[in-house]
C-alpha cells in the first residue's frame, strides 16, 4: 500500500464472521445458469438488500434485528459504527424485473440478465428501483397490499327470492347474519355436512357474500417506468443522482442522463464514440454520481483512466475537468498491460472524497483532490501475474470483479476466485489485509460433512474442471486456484461493518 492520508482514523484489524447465506447449494448439486447471481445492492437505510440473477429475476430482502422489523431508522448517521452488530435477513419477495428479448433490426437476442440494481428514494412505505439488462431500464415499485377476502355469507331475511327483486332495494341498514332457531348460521343455505340439496320450499333469502379486508397482506411489485431504445450497446452501469430526480446509464460508448418520471427521452452526456470507429481505443467500463454533488459524476474506462466530470461546464461533457491515471513503469509493458489495467467497477466514498477503483490484479483508492496517482494500491491475487498466458487463454482475464467501501470510509474489498473475497484497511499505516472464504458455511459444516475443512482463506476449494482451463496451478502457498468459481459481485452494508457477496447462485452474508 502506497502512503496518503485516506482517513482520520486507523482502521484496525476486524473479527469476520460467518452470518447468514440464502440460497445455498447441496453437495453434488448442478446450479442452473439463470440462478447464478448478477446483481447485489444495499438501499441507503440498509434495511433491505435487493439481488438479480441471469434469470432476470429481483429478488427483496429486509432486515429483521431491527426494533421496526426493517423499518426506516431515525438517525441513522448519528449510529456508532465502532459497535459490533450481527445484522439479520430474511427473504422478503421477488418478481421477474426482465424477459429475454430479440431485436429483429439487429438479429440480436437480448438476454434477461441483470446487470445492476440501484435503489431510489422510498415514498410512502413503498421501496423503488432501477433494474437494467443489457438494453432496458426498468423502474419498479414494491409496495404492501392488504388482502382481501370473503369472510362469510350474510343474509337480507326480509327479501324473500319469491316476492320481488332485491336488486333495487334502498335499506339503509348494513345487512345481518342470517338467523336460524336463535343462533347464527355458519354454513350456506341447504349445507349440512355434505349435503349440499336446496332445502324443501325453494330459498327462502337471498345470501350475499361479504368482502373484507383482512390485517394480512402481500407484497405487490410493480413496473412504473421502462426506459428503453437509448444504447446502442450493452448498459454495464446505472447510477443515481443525489438530487433524487434523475439518473445516468452508460454503454461502452456513451452515457446518458434520464429524468425519473420521463421514460421516452434521455440527454446524451458523454459521447466517446469516434468518426471512424477504427481509430476507437478505449471503451467506457463504469459510471457513477458524486453522492453529494449532483452536478459530478465519474466514468473509468478500459486504458485504466478515470475522468472526473463536471455537468455544468458544458452540455456535451466529452471534456473531463480531472483526469486520474497511473503512469506507467518503464520497461513494464507486455501483451497483458492494457488488458489487465482495464477498470471494471468504480465506487465514490459515503464523503465522496474518494473514488475506489477495480482492476483485474489490484484495488486503488484516489483521492479527488490528486491526480497525480491513487493514494494506495492493493493487490488482490498477485500470485496469478505468472499465469496470465493461462487467464487470456480460458478469458478469466476478462472477468468483471466490482469493489466496495465500508460507510466509515476505513476498509475496502472486492472478490477473487475460488470463491475468495479480500477485505483492506485504507487508512494510513493500516496493515489489515482479510481474505476469506464465500462457500464455507460454519454452520453447515456442523450437520454435514458434503468436504473437508480448510483453513480460512485457503484456495483449494472444491477443483471443478472447466474447458480451457488450467486448474492445476497453485498460488505461492501451494493451494490449487479455481478460476471456475469467482465472486464477482458483493456489496457493503451503508453504516455498519457488513457484507453480501455472491458465490455462483448462494447469497453469502459476514460481518464483523
Amino acid at each position: 500500500m502506497k502512503n496518503g492520508d485516506v482517513s482520520e482514523g486507523v482502521a484496525q484489524p476486524l473479527e469476520w464472521k460467518f452470518s447468514q447465506v440464502f440460497g445455498e447449494r447441496t453437495a453434488g448439486e448442478e446450479v442452473q445458469e439463470v440462478d447464478i447471481i448478477s446483481a447485489i445492492e444495499f438501499d441507503r437505510t440498509g434495511d433491505h438488500l435487493a439481488t438479480g440473477d441471469r434469470g432476470g429475476r429481483v429478488v427483496l430482502f429486509e432486515r429483521t434485528d431491527t426494533p421496526d422489523h426493517g423499518g426506516n431508522r431515525k438517525n441513522l448517521e448519528m449510529m456508532d459504527y465502532s459497535i459490533s452488530r450481527h445484522p439479520e435477513f430474511r427473504y422478503k419477495t421477488e418478481f421477474q424485473s426482465h424477459e429475454p428479448e430479440f431485436d429483429y433490426l439487429k438479429s440480436l437476442e437480448i438476454e434477461e440478465k441483470i446487470n445492476k440494481i440501484r435503489w431510489c428514494q422510498s415514498a410512502n412505505s413503498a421501496l423503488y428501483l432501477l433494474s437494467t439488462n443489457d438494453k432496458t431500464i426498468k423502474l419498479w415499485k414494491v409496495r404492501e397490499k392488504k388482502v382481501k377476502k370473503v369472510c362469510d355469507l350474510n343474509v337480507y331475511p326480509d327479501k324473500a327470492a319469491g316476492n320481488g327483486s332485491v336488486v333495487g332495494s334502498s335499506t339503509s341498514t348494513a345487512p345481518k347474519p342470517y338467523i336460524a332457531n336463535g343462533g347464527y348460521s355458519e354454513r350456506p343455505f341447504g349445507c349440512s355436512g355434505k349435503d349440499f340439496s336446496f332445502p324443501p320450499g325453494g330459498v327462502s333469502s337471498l345470501h350475499l357474500p361479504v368482502v373484507v379486508t383482512s390485517q394480512e397482506t402481500s407484497l405487490v411489485a410493480g413496473c412504473r417506468r421502462i426506459y428503453a431504445h437509448a444504447h446502442d450497446y450493452h448498459i454495464n452501469s446505472i447510477s443515481n443522482n443525489s438530487d433524487g430526480e434523475t439518473f445516468i446509464s452508460a454503454d461502452d460508448l456513451r452515457i446518458n442522463l434520464w429524468n425519473l418520471e420521463i421514460s421516452n427521452q434521455s440527454f446524451n452526456i458523454v459521447d466517446v464514440k469516434p468518426a471512424n470507429m477504427e481509430d476507437l481505443t478505449e471503451v467506457i467500463t463504469s459510471a457513477e454520481f458524486h453522492p453529494t454533488h449532483c452536478n459530478m459524476l465519474a466514468y473509468s474506462s478500459s486504458k485504466g483512466s478515470i475522468r472526473l466530470v463536471d455537468m455544468r461546464q458544458s452540455a456535451l461533457c466529452d471534456t473531463h475537468s480531472k483526469l486520474f491515471e497511473e503512469q506507467e513503469a518503464p520497461g513494464s509493458r507486455s501483451f497483458f498491460t492494457e488488458i489487465i489495467a482495464s477498470i471494471s467497477d468504480i465506487k465514490f466514498a459515503k464523503d465522496g472524497k474518494h473514488i475506489l477503483s477495480r482492476d483485474y490484479m489490484t484495488l486503488k483508492l484516489w483521492d479527488i483532490t490528486m491526480d497525480s496517482g491513487p493514494v494506495a494500491t492493493f493487490p488482490v491475487h498477485e500470485y496469478l501475474r505468472p499465469k496470465l498466458c493461462d487467464l487470456y487463454e480460458n478469458d478469466s482475464i476478462f472477468d468483471k470483479f466490482e469493489c466496495c467501501l465500508s460507510g466509515d470510509g476505513l476498509r475496502v474489498a472486492t472478490g477473487s476466485y475460488s470463491n475468495l473475497f479480500r477485505v483492506f484497511g485504507c487508512s494510513e499505516g493500516s496493515t489489515d489485509a482479510t481474505t476469506l472464504e464465500a462457500s464455507k458455511n460454519p454452520m453447515r459444516r456442523q450437520t454435514q460433512t458434503p468436504r473437508p475443512a480448510r483453513p480460512l482463506g485457503s484456495l483449494s476449494g472444491v477443483v471443478r474442471r472447466v474447458k480451457g482451463a488450467d486448474n492445476t496451478g497453485v498460488d505461492a502457498n501451494g493451494n490449487a486456484h479455481d478460476f471456475s468459481m469467482k465472486l464477482l459481485h458483493l456489496a457493503w452494508h451503508p453504516s455498519e461493518n457488513s457484507i453480501a457477496c455472491a458465490a455462483s447462485n448462494s447469497l453469502y452474508m459476514y460481518y464483523a
